[in-house]
């Protein structure tokens, strides 16, 4: 039972990371196994059909529906442009006319002589998938996508927000316990993925955004200044999806919780080097954690979504309960027996060396694994 515990935040200086890209629906690939590709090269595209508007023609020209026909200055398959006449009558010996126009641009794709409507399909939207890191393509996968593969610093968040970005690191703290405020955001970080200490409040995080950021790290943030930031509340689904200028990846959790020294000290060392960032975050089945992917470090281990390495003395891990949550430890003792907790439980515990010496006890399963 060594393994009763969450399995917790990768931070590696050295990983072989291995990414799966693939288009939500069947397209055509445009790359070929063994090709270098960077984060903005399109791998697979793929075209959404369009919407289909419906226009109740022959109501609006005030004619019965199996009429229709006489009137229609379209047949199927034409494509039109906005504005332009589907049908005409007139009346009176031509002295009224009477005219249904089309809403959207598109192609006839029905005309119903039963409802007397007609079917516009609108132009498909084209949907392409890059390929997100500097790596190699090792698979291809026909009419999907392709899998991109590349050595380098692995870095999980707890959470984030936003999409995938991709740029230099800049370390915008000096410490890993310093709060960030709009004055400690540069004017020059467009494009660039910031990195700063223990918290970023809702001053910082507009600076970034306005300022042009792709992303900005840092081990906590206030939750309700994520709101304010996002424009409105979030749910606890899956985030990534978010319209954000600058995404934001927390390493610690909500609240001034300061960075990881491991975390911080790679960070640290990979300024000036191009990362790729993502914030997405899915906290229930099919954990996602945000990540900070930075090529060019040599081979370690395979990171996989699914990879846990053994609980056991001398472990890295965090505490992710109170009276302890956010403080980062080392397993001293993995007693076997069965422990109390204060709910009246008999669970397994752990007993970890944190900050200043102090050791304490907590249930396994209040812990999580920082993988080297």
């Amino acid at each position: 039972m060594a393994t009763a515990y969450s399995p917790g935040l990768k931070v590696s200086r050295s990983a072989h990371i291995r990414k799966l890209r693939r288009l939500p629906l069947t397209g055509e690939v445009l790359v070929e196994s063994g090709r270098a590709v960077e984060p903005d090269d399109v791998l697979a595209r793929a075209e959404l059909p369009g919407i289909m508007r419906t226009v109740r023609a022959a109501e609006l020209l005030g004619v019965e529906p199996n009429d229709l026909g006489k009137h229609l200055q379209v047949k199927e398959g034409d494509t039109v442009q906005k504005g332009d006449i589907l049908c005409r009558s007139t009346s009176f010996f031509g002295l009224f006319k009477n005219e249904c126009r089309t809403p959207v641009s598109g192609l006839i794709e029905l005309i119903n002589p039963i409802s007397g409507n007609i079917g516009i399909r609108e132009a498909p939207s084209p949907v392409e998938i890059t390929a997100y890191i500097h790596g190699i393509v090792t698979e291809v996968i026909p009419n999907e996508g392709a899998v991109v593969e590349t050595d380098g610093a692995f870095v999980q968040g707890i959470f984030g927000i936003g999409g995938e970005k991709h740029g230099p690191v800049r370390m915008v703290a000096t410490d890993p316990s310093q709060t960030l405020s709009a004055d400690g955001i540069p004017e020059d970080v467009e494009g660039q993925v910031l990195i700063g200490g223990a918290c970023a409040d809702l001053s910082a995080l507009q600076a970034a955004a306005s300022r042009g950021a792709a992303a900005i790290v840092v081990g906590g943030v206030v939750d309700s200044d994520i709101v304010s930031y996002l424009g409105f509340d979030i749910g606890v689904a899956i985030t990534g999806q978010e319209p954000v200028v600058t995404t934001v990846i927390l390493t610690e959790g909500f609240g001034g919780l300061q960075m990881a020294a491991r975390t911080w000290e790679l960070l640290s060392s990979l300024e000036g080097q191009k990362a790729s960032v993502n914030g997405a975050t899915q906290i229930r089945a099919g954990v996602i954690r945000p990540e900070v992917i930075v090529p060019g470090v040599s081979s370690g281990a395979t990171v996989a979504a699914d990879a846990a390495g053994a609980l056991e003395i001398g472990s890295a891990v965090r505490l992710i309960r109170d009276p302890w949550f956010g403080q980062i430890g080392r397993v001293v003792e993995l007693p076997t027996e069965l422990q109390p907790v204060p709910s009246g439980a008999m669970v397994r515990v752990l007993v970890a060396e944190i900050a200043g010496g102090e050791r304490v006890t907590a249930p396994r399963a209040n812990v999580e694994l920082i993988q080297q």
